[in-house]
């Protein structure tokens, strides 16, 4: 084998770096969780795909939709993802969909982001990780959702797709 030459190994050094410098550390993946929980699965489970992406998506997952259940969870998660890829949105990533102004109203509640129920968590990154990695679309494209308690509003001129975990989904 061949050395490398010397502006080769360095930008191989910088992409090294780069890409250890992406990977957020475990105070980021739980955002603002205590230090005594633990979370080193989770920061494992991120590392396999996009770190960051898992990260985002299972923040949204978790307070959008903790509770509704592995469908209402994946149903969210789903959401999230067909707006990162649908040319009718501007956000072209995951974690920009997430980030994008107040669409998802935990977002701008005014409280702390704090992902705080370890169990809650740990479900909410399983289940961005499976979407990610390609689990099947059980909305079937779906781009928006509210709580089945709120009147559908203009959501009402989308096709609905239909209800999943006590939130009802439309194209």
């Amino acid at each position: 084998m061949r050395p490398l030459p010397r502006a080769a190994a360095f930008l191989a050094a910088l992409l090294v770096v780069a890409n250890c410098s992406a990977v957020p550390g475990p105070a980021q993946i739980s955002r603002n969780a205590s230090a005594s929980e633990p979370i080193e699965a989770e920061v494992a489970a991120a590392r396999t795909a996009s770190a960051g992406e898992v990260t985002c998506l299972a923040e949204a997952i978790y307070f959008e939709a903790r509770g509704t259940g592995t469908a209402g969870e994946s149903a969210v998660a789903h959401v999230v993802v067909n707006r990162a890829m649908s040319p009718k949105f501007g956000p072209r990533t995951v974690c920009g969909v997430v980030a994008d102004g107040c669409q998802f109203s935990y977002r701008c509640d005014g409280r702390p982001d704090v992902l705080s129920d370890p169990a809650s968590r740990a479900k909410a990154f399983r289940v961005a990780e499976t979407v990610l990695a390609g689990a099947p679309d059980i909305t079937k494209g779906a781009l928006f959702f509210h709580t089945a308690g709120m009147a559908p509003g203009w959501f009402a001129t989308r096709p609905r797709v239909g209800t999943f975990g006590g939130n009802v989904f439309y194209r």
